[in-house]
């Protein structure tokens, strides 16, 4: 069943519950952007040797390629997600993050997996942006503020759970681990708001 975060419901309980079920899922969403730098962090230099690439400069381009696709694609999801509604391209960007990600888990080079990292920043950017999009839809106003502020302090969490996690990771398996947790997460995630997310943009205002 969708949430129910309508203001003034008649079981106040219930709807302070929804409310805090809307921000955690509106931070999960959000982590899943940070979570694709962070985590990786630690298991940098393992890939550059596994790959073969002999300086730390160009493995930071696993980062860069990332933020390149991410920051491109920005442009796109606002009006997309306009038209076609929130679930829409969330999902899309969703599906093509997590199959970025499982390529990328078991590609022999650096050049396809370069690539491969700015698939995965073009669909996380659609959990960016439609986030931020749909606590608008829902709130106005003071409350919105109230809101975005308790998701980023939620959101803010991940730079220091992150890097550990990775490393973590990186402790019980080789990096390959790394991806395949990306992708487990964002299809938690996903499916966490795929049952639980309604379409907060009416097809009215498309």
């Amino acid at each position: 069943m969708p949430l129910d975060i309508k203001n003034g419901s008649p079981d106040q309980k219930t709807s302070m519950r929804g409310r805090g079920e809307f921000i955690a899922l509106i931070a999960a969403i959000m982590a899943i952007n940070a979570l694709a730098v962070d985590i990786m962090l630690p298991g940098l230099p393992q890939i550059g040797a596994s790959l073969g690439v002999q300086s730390e400069n160009h493995v930071q381009f696993v980062i860069t390629a990332y933020l390149l696709g991410f920051g491109v694609s920005q442009l796109f999801y606002g009006p997309l997600s306009d038209r076609f509604g929130r679930r829409l391209p969330l999902f899309g960007g969703l599906v093509i993050y997590i199959l970025a990600a499982l390529a990328s888990a078991v590609v022999t080079d650096f050049t396809t997996l370069i690539v491969l990292r700015v698939l995965q920043g073009l669909g996380a950017a659609g959990t960016r942006v439609i986030a931020v999009s749909v606590v608008r839809d829902k709130f106005a106003g003071r409350q919105m503020a109230e809101v975005m502020s308790l998701v980023m302090m939620v959101f803010m969490i991940l730079p220091v759970v992150a890097p550990a996690t990775g490393q973590l990771i990186m402790l019980l398996g080789e990096w390959h681990l790394i991806f395949l947790s990306m992708a487990l997460m964002a299809l938690i995630v996903g499916m966490w708001a795929f049952f639980r997310l309604p379409e907060t943009l009416p097809a009215s205002n498309r």
